[in-house]
């Protein structure tokens, strides 16, 4: 019955989709939609897929996220470590779990492969699919375990947003053109069906967990880091590869001669 009722909220939320492409279809461009059982047959499997996967974030994902986040912040297994809990240093696992689970959810984000596909497609290969996962992934990785950290501190997440779009700046400066949009793009397909509710559980379980946090002030960010970091990582790859070929340009030259 629990699945019914999801069926029709999800169909509700995409009945406005569907009648936004078929009017355009039928009264902008009047023209006959293409391959309409292919079409429909689609619909169908998107708003099923939809659902079970609404269905399965509240059995599964957002209970693990935060039961995890409880059981390593959990005073007993910090205590028995011979840790405080006031000191940020016994939150280690946290942040180990934190960066571990940023990597692995950043390597399975189907948006993410997508992109990389895609990439390495108009590049001709210059970019590896691979390549660009692993490093937006190593990103997504440390942006979670500097904002457990942040939660565990209660340090403002403006600081911190605020020097990271700082250093964004900088990097685009001299990063080079062809793949700046490229890495901003990476920084937006991070956040999507995989990462974002395992992140949002384990932001708002550790802030509830934490001693003297506020989950409604504290438990929120982690999305914004997993959107800014990989930025930084992409621009930064993209800087140490240009540096590369330079140098070894030169050093052809110099053999050359």
């Amino acid at each position: 019955m629990e699945f019914v009722w999801i069926l029709i909220y999800t169909l509700r939320d995409v009945l406005p989709i569907i009648a936004l492409i078929v009017f355009f279809q039928w009264f902008v461009l009047k023209q006959p939609i293409p391959h309409l059982k292919k079409v429909v047959l689609g619909g169908v499997y998107v708003v099923l897929g939809l659902a079970l996967f609404l269905m399965g974030l509240e059995k599964a994902l957002f209970p693990l996220g935060k039961i995890m986040a409880t059981q390593l912040s959990d005073p007993a297994f910090i205590e028995a470590s011979g840790n405080a809990l006031t000191d940020w240093k016994s939150y280690y696992w946290i942040y180990i779990f934190a960066a571990l689970i940023g990597f692995s959810t950043t390597i399975a984000e189907p948006s993410l492969i997508a992109v990389a596909i895609k990439a390495g497609e108009v590049s001709a290969g210059t970019i590896s699919p691979w390549g660009l996962r692993i490093t937006v992934a190593i990103g997504v990785a440390f942006a979670l375990a500097l904002g457990t950290f942040r939660i565990v501190t209660g340090t403002p997440l403006f600081i911190y947003i605020m020097i990271g779009y700082m250093v964004v700046i900088v990097q685009t400066i001299f990063a080079p053109k062809r793949l700046i949009a490229l890495a901003y793009d990476s920084g937006g397909v991070t956040t999507s069906t995989v990462t974002v509710p395992l992140v949002a559980a384990l932001g708002l379980g550790l802030s509830t967990a934490v001693p003297g946090r506020n989950p409604a002030v504290d438990g929120f960010g982690l999305i914004a880091f997993a959107s800014l970091f990989p930025i930084i990582t992409v621009l930064g790859y993209a800087q140490f590869m240009s540096l590369k070929n330079r140098v070894l340009k030169i050093k052809m030259e110099k053999d050359a001669v």
